[in-house]
């Protein structure tokens, strides 16, 4: 009997996949909001529960549940997610642009939003060092 060869696959499978489990309800107007502020921003929701220095559960809670929070939270979760207020209460302020083709750079970050965190990490990285040396070259 001869042995046979087994071919590993290197790039991870997600089928295009949603990460974590179905939702059991769907989001509250001020939950969709808050969601897409934090996709938007490219967070995960531990990643903002840890900034505000709460549970990701709880910060789950306020993307799932109608909540009541605070001035001082509504303000912090604003500055975490770099929106004005008003956009968490009252839509998306100017979040997405609509109209107008969309430029080569913005479909280049999209595909880029697609892929596994770590590889977004690396290409980031790299773009940012290339805007911090172009920053440089103009200032000089």
């Amino acid at each position: 009997m001869q042995a046979k060869k087994i071919a590993f696959i290197l790039a991870p499978y997600d089928g295009g996949m949603n990460t974590g489990r179905p939702a059991s309800q769907p989001r509250t107007p001020f939950g969709e909001r808050l969601h897409a502020a934090r996709e938007a921003r490219g967070l995960s929701q531990a990643q903002v529960a840890e900034q505000l220095r709460m549970s990701q559960n709880a910060y789950a809670c306020w993307e799932r549940k109608p909540v009541a929070l605070r001035p001082d939270q509504i303000e912090q979760l604003a500055k975490i997610l770099n929106v004005p207020v008003d956009t968490l209460f009252n839509g998306n302020g100017g979040m997405d642009r609509k109209g107008g083709p969309v430029g080569k750079a913005r479909r280049a970050f999209e595909e880029v939003s697609r892929l596994p965190r770590k590889r977004q990490q690396r290409i980031v990285g790299v773009v940012e060092d290339m805007l911090a040396a172009q920053r440089m070259a103009v200032a000089q």
